[in-house]
């Protein structure tokens, strides 16, 4: 697989503002320098202050690999988030951020080989990507389970759901759903395949109960790729 080049900082204008739910923003952004990325792979904002200081985040690009002029970027609000609290709150279509990408060379999944994927909450950003890419070739390439606590947290609601796709909501399920519930061994088993790799995409208290229910339901460790967020990530 060829990794894309890490590219140097550039200036990106703010194409299009999606609301998701109520903490979570798609940012469309319009590269002055195109860079092609991988599902899965990561781009830095940096913001810089009146007086020069600096800060910087990382966030998972949502669309799926293309000529590089435009990528999504998912973000979520996040209470005493610097950088996540201006992108909500300041920018605006037209506006321009600092951007540096595409980075990551593990959690990357190039689209000929059989995947699973599981994520967490917002862990379903790099994941959206990945199903993005099945979805151009083969719906049956990837399956995508997600665990949210309600409907209302579910990300990208209009676009995530298909056959593809198995939601688990872990404190209020709408009607007609498997009963709301912590994800198990029993949401999984169906889904193993012996060929495929897994992704998993989360808090760390996600990733590592995730990741033995999944060795448990039948999945070889050593095919089990993780990427753990944290409150800065």
């Amino acid at each position: 697989m060829n990794m894309p080049r890490l590219g140097r900082w550039q200036w990106a204008t703010i194409v299009h503002i999606r609301l998701e739910t109520p903490q979570v923003k798609t940012f469309r952004l319009s590269l002055a320098e195109p860079s092609p990325h991988l599902a899965g792979q990561h781009f830095l904002v940096r913001l810089t202050a009146s007086d020069g200081s600096r800060a910087q985040r990382s966030y998972s690009i949502a669309s799926p690999p293309s000529d590089g002029t435009e990528i999504e970027l998912t973000v979520e609000r996040l209470p005493d988030g610097e950088v996540s609290a201006y992108l909500h709150d300041e920018l605006a279509i037209g506006d321009t951020i600092e951007v540096r990408g595409p980075i990551g060379g593990w959690f990357i999944w190039d689209g000929s080989t059989p995947a699973l994927l599981v994520g967490g909450g917002s862990g379903i950003v790099p994941l959206m990507a990945m199903l993005r890419l099945a979805r151009r070739t083969s719906e049956a390439l990837a399956h995508l389970v997600v665990s949210v606590r309600t409907p209302d947290d579910l990300i990208y609601a209009d676009k995530v759901c298909g056959p593809d796709t198995t939601v688990i909501y872990s404190h209020r399920a709408p009607d007609g759903a498997r009963p709301a519930g912590r994800l198990k061994v029993a949401d999984l088993t169906p889904l193993v395949r012996a060929d495929a790799t897994t992704y998993i995409c989360g808090s760390t208290r996600f990733a590592e109960a995730a990741s033995d229910l999944l060795v448990d339901a039948g999945v070889a460790a050593e095919t089990i790729r993780i990427e753990r967020f944290g409150p800065t990530g």
